[in-house]
């Protein structure tokens, strides 16, 4: 029985995702359906988490919107997930940044970047 749900399970993931991980910046392209119309909404933000594998795995985005943090969890391999843009490359420490969540202004956003060169080196 196993085995036949993780055949379904490897049928339905995506291979066209890009590699971004905690702490970067990225701008996610979901599908929105009111009605019978449909449209692509952007949610951009800081990846704070990623957790699950394989059909499970999920990643959360965190957000300042009017001075409130606003949180999201984004299945990876969702159908209503269009595309993942990365904006940002970071360095970071740790594998969750949910200290994030208690910072207030701009230390609520910043997040140590990769310098330039290092990036034309990869």
């Amino acid at each position: 029985m196993n085995q036949i749900v993780n055949e379904i399970g490897n049928e339905q993931l995506k291979t066209d995702l890009p590699p971004f991980k905690v702490g970067d910046g990225v701008k996610v392209h979901t599908r929105v359906r009111e009605g019978d119309k449909e449209r692509i909404q952007l949610f951009s933000g800081i990846v704070i988490a990623r957790r699950g594998s394989g059909i499970n795995a999920t990643f959360t985005v965190r957000r300042i919107s009017y001075g409130e943090g606003v949180e999201r969890v984004f299945p990876v391999h969702s159908p209503n997930i269009e595309k993942v843009e990365i904006d940002r490359v970071s360095v970071v420490r740790r594998a969750r940044l949910y200290h994030l969540r208690d910072r207030v202004g701009k230390s609520a956003t910043k997040v140590k970047e990769k310098r330039v060169a290092e990036r034309k080196k990869k």
